[in-house]
C-alpha cells in the first residue's frame, strides 16, 4: 500500500487470538483508517496477506463485493440509505433468526426507532442503527473507525456502554481506531501504536501508558514531562542516579507537592482546570526548567505561589 509514492505498512505484521478488544492509535496520517479498511477487505493491499483463522481476507480487486462475511466495518460516518424505514434496512441485512434479531434490536436500544425514516434520526440514533445493521450479519470481528468522533458527550457515553455490552454479550472481538487516549485506555485489552505504517509499540494499555517507548507514544496517551539527569537528581534527591546523556519521562500525576520542605522549590506559572483535577505548570528556579504536575480539584493553587515538589523513582522512565 502506498501514499504519495511512499510505501505504507512495509514489513508490517501483527496477529491476535481469541476474544479481544484491540485499540489502534497514531497521529493524523499514521495510516489508522487505511489499515482498518485493509483488514476489512475494503482496500486492496499491494502485497502481504490478511487472514481470519485459516480464511484469507480478499481485497476488492479479487471479488465482486468488497468485504468479508465474518468482519463488520463501522465507518465514522455510519452511512445509512436515505428514505428507508429503519425496520426495512435491518430486515435487508439480517442473517439471524427472528428471535436473535429481536435480541440485537433490544441490545442496541432501537426498538422505538423501527418505524422512523433514516433521514429523521439524530447522530447517536443513526450510529446505533448502523451498528445493529452490522450485528445482524453475524460478524465475528467488528472494526470501528473513530466511533465517537461525531457525537456529543451524552451520546458518546451511550455508545461506549453499548459497545461494551455488545462485546461482552455477543463475544465479538473488536478493533477500534481512535486518536483519543481517554476513549481507549479503559476499553482495550491490547493497544497497537502505529506511525508511518509501522508498529511503534504494542502491549496492554497500562504498560504502554507507564512505560512508553518514546515521546511519540507518551504524547498519544497523555501529558508528560521530559527531564534530564540534573532535574531528576533534584526531584528525587538521588545524586548520580541518572545518566547525563539520557532523557527521562515522568507523568504529571507522579510529581507531588510536599507538605514540608522535602523536594525542590517551584513557582506556579499556570493553573488549568480539567474538571476532576488541575494541571499545574511550574518553573523550577534551581535549574531554570519547567514541569507540569496534576493535583486534585479540591486543592486550588494560584499563579505566583511557591511550592515544594518531588518525584518518586518508581515512576520515571528512560526514553
Amino acid at each position: 500500500m502506498s501514499r504519495n509514492g511512499q510505501s505504507l505498512f512495509d514489513d508490517f505484521s501483527f496477529d491476535t487470538k481469541g476474544y479481544h478488544r484491540i485499540a489502534i492509535m497514531g497521529s493524523t496520517g499514521a495510516g489508522k483508517t487505511t489499515l482498518l479498511k485493509m483488514l476489512a477487505g475494503l482496500i486492496q493491499p499491494d502485497a502481504g496477506k490478511i487472514f481470519v483463522g485459516s480464511d484469507r481476507v480478499l481485497g476488492p480487486y479479487e471479488q465482486l463485493i468488497a468485504g468479508h462475511p465474518v468482519i463488520g466495518y463501522l465507518s465514522q460516518h455510519y452511512e445509512l440509505r436515505n428514505n428507508y424505514y429503519v425496520i426495512e434496512l435491518l430486515e435487508m441485512s439480517n442473517k439471524l433468526s427472528l428471535e436473535r434479531m429481536d435480541e440485537v434490536i433490544h441490545l442496541c436500544n432501537i426498538q422505538h426507532l423501527l418505524k422512523r425514516r433514516t433521514d429523521a434520526l439524530s447522530g447517536g440514533e443513526r450510529q446505533r442503527i448502523a451498528l445493529a445493521k452490522i450485528l445482524l450479519t453475524d460478524p465475528k470481528w467488528l472494526l470501528l473507525d473513530e466511533p465517537y468522533s461525531n457525537l456529543d458527550l451524552h451520546q458518546k457515553k451511550g455508545i461506549m456502554q453499548l459497545l461494551k455490552d455488545v462485546s461482552e454479550q455477543l463475544q465479538i472481538s473488536m478493533i477500534m481506531v481512535s486518536h483519543d487516549a481517554s476513549d481507549m485506555l479503559a476499553w482495550a485489552d491490547d493497544m497497537i501504536i502505529i506511525d508511518g505504517g509501522k508498529i511503534i509499540q504494542r502491549g496492554h494499555p497500562i504498560s504502554l501508558y507507564h512505560h512508553p517507548l518514546n515521546k511519540y507514544v507518551a504524547g498519544l496517551l497523555g501529558e508528560y514531562n521530559i527531564c534530564d539527569a540534573l532535574m531528576l537528581n533534584l526531584l528525587t534527591h538521588q545524586e548520580n542516579a541518572y545518566s547525563s546523556d539520557k532523557q527521562y519521562l515522568i507523568r504529571p500525576e507522579y510529581v507531588f507537592i510536599s507538605n514540608n520542605e522535602k523536594g525542590i522549590e517551584a513557582e506556579v506559572t499556570e493553573v488549568i482546570f480539567k474538571g476532576g483535577y488541575y494541571l499545574v505548570r511550574c518553573f523550577i528556579k534551581a535549574n531554570d526548567s519547567r514541569i507540569i504536575l496534576s493535583v486534585p480539584s479540591t486543592l486550588f493553587l494560584r499563579v505566583g505561589l511557591d511550592i515544594n515538589i518531588y518525584a518518586l523513582p518508581d515512576y520515571i522512565v528512560q526514553v
